[in-house]
């Protein structure tokens, strides 16, 4: 039997063409302009480093403000710390970020935070706390995307950049790396950031792991955000007594014992352990101040060698340029100190 079909009437036709033209238009818009949340939303947990009890409110930001943590609960009124690589003050088994000359005025493991509104894409917000760590949720930065997806996000009215790199640095630290390169790698192309990690601990639960990963808003909610910080059963008294995981527990990392995990319900991936640790990388390099145009690898990456590489990029105005999001190609611009987050010894090089 042959079916026929009336012709689609013109003026439908022209209505989907013209839906299909405005949803391209806005998605090439959302590469272009910049994000900030739509409305404030918030959450309560417990620090995994201070074990204390600490209430967090995600709320908009200005267009060019960047990321900026503020603290509500110190003397004097609040206090603002902006999301910068030059701000981080610790890089013990979490990223601190702090105010010179005001030790009180810090607040620690802001990767998880970090990941979640880099992979997002969004480039401005205020993350409100009162106290001197973000909250661990269940260890991962799922539960922050969740946050922010409830919120939802808006574009804002201000061209967003991102800074490329053009040629390779590299730090170095025991038998780890961590290095910047121009363009992508392992099959992965395209603007943005790819990453390829690997890990290699000494217990069997672990042992080395890879993974390769192009940065998208849908890769990161996927594939990096569930993934949860871990640590080793072994290792947990001697933590505790130097002031750190005071608040770590089996709801709020993976815990491995020689060849076994002793969360019930074991792992979210086989290879969860480095996946986080590119989640990581995600939120530490998110502290450039603008997003990251370049493939990133690392073996045995960590803190400190995520926060490291990126002092090495900006030492060489040479490696890197800022451009509009989506051109790479294009000429660098001038950005003015500040903007964005970007410190004024990295704005504007030559």
């Amino acid at each position: 039997m042959q079916i026929t079909r009336d012709p689609m009437p013109r003026d439908a036709r022209a209505h989907l063409a013209a839906g299909r033209v405005e949803r391209e238009t806005q998605a090439a818009t959302a590469l272009v302009v910049q994000r900030t949340l739509r409305a404030p939303i918030g959450c309560t947990g417990i620090g995994l480093h201070s074990g204390a009890r600490i209430s967090l409110r995600l709320l908009p930001g200005a267009p060019d403000s960047g990321i900026i943590f503020r603290r509500t609960d110190l003397a004097g009124g609040p206090v603002e710390i902006p999301a910068r690589f030059d701000h981080v003050v610790d890089t013990r088994l979490n990223t601190t970020i702090g105010l010179p000359g005001q030790p009180e005025a810090v607040v620690g493991t802001v990767e998880h935070m970090m990941a979640a509104l880099a992979g997002l894409g969004v480039d401005n917000a205020v993350v409100e706390l009162d106290g001197a760590e973000v909250p661990a949720m269940d260890g991962s930065a799922a539960p922050f995307v969740f946050l922010i997806e409830c919120a939802g996000t808006v574009a804002q009215d201000a061209p967003r950049q991102v800074i490329e790199v053009l040629r390779a640095v590299r730090v170095e630290e025991g038998n780890g790396f961590v290095a910047l390169l121009p363009g992508s790698g392992q099959g992965i192309s395209g603007p943005g950031m790819a990453i390829e990690a690997e890990i290699d601990f000494a217990a069997a639960a672990v042992r080395r792991q890879s993974r390769a990963l192009r940065l998208t808003p849908a890769s990161f909610k996927s594939e990096l955000a569930p993934a949860r910080t871990f640590g080793f059963a072994e290792e947990v008294e001697a933590l505790r007594a130097a002031g750190l995981a005071r608040g770590g527990s089996l709801k709020n990392a993976i815990v491995v014992s020689g060849s076994r995990v002793l969360n019930e319900g074991g792992l979210r991936f086989a290879d969860e352990f480095v996946r986080h640790k590119m989640l990581d990388q995600v939120g530490d390099l998110a502290l450039a101040g603008f997003a990251l145009n370049a493939r990133v690898v690392g073996r045995r990456p960590g803190h400190r060698l995520n926060n490291r590489v990126l002092h090495a990029l900006f030492a060489d105005a040479s490696a890197w340029r800022v451009v509009p999001a989506g051109m790479g190609a294009a000429a660098g611009v001038s950005v003015r100190a500040g903007a964005g987050g970007l410190p004024a010894a990295a704005a504007a090089p030559a």
